[in-house]
């Protein structure tokens, strides 16, 4: 019989997903911050776009990793 009250995911999936939306949240406030008109600076469009990638990759990835204790 299955259990209805087990979460989709494990906590791996969960700290990852947290740790992908800080970093999101980290390369926005980056972009933010460029001083340049429009963000064309270092900041608004080489600095934040990598955080921003980075972000979106951990968060593909808490998705798609198996926590231990489900297998």
């Amino acid at each position: 019989m299955e259990n209805k009250n087990q979460f989709a995911f494990g906590r791996r999936n969960y700290l990852l997903m947290i740790v992908g939306l800080v970093v999101l949240g980290i390369g926005f406030i980056i972009m933010t911050l460029d001083k340049e008109p429009y963000g064309e600076g270092f900041l608004g469009i080489t600095l934040g776009p990598i955080f921003l990638v980075i972000g979106f990759i951990i968060e593909f990835f808490a998705i798609l990793v198996k926590d231990r204790k489900k297998v």
